[in-house]
């Protein structure tokens, strides 16, 4: 009897820790990403720009997509997050 409980927790432990480590964690090693307070006047295309290298056009797509925007102007005051 005693022998069937244990082997019971042993299998149960066993599950538990292997769902443990299969379930999706961020990696330390990934860039952070950055929050962007808009300023007047500020666009997306200068915003990418700034924030990226390389052709702006697929960092534009990167941010509308991160904060669902719908090509609507930015206004003053609103945070965007910019993916890394």
């Amino acid at each position: 009897m005693f022998a069937k409980g244990f082997i019971w927790i042993v299998v149960v432990a066993v599950l538990a820790a292997g769902f443990a480590l299969s379930t999706a964690r961020p990696s330390q090693g990934a860039a952070q990403e950055q929050r962007h307070v808009v300023r007047p006047g500020e666009t997306l295309w200068a915003i990418a720009t700034r924030a990226y290298s390389g052709d702006p056009r697929e960092a534009v797509w990167r941010i509308e997509q991160r904060n669902g925007l719908d090509g609507r102007p930015l206004q003053p005051g609103t945070v965007i997050y910019l993916p890394s």
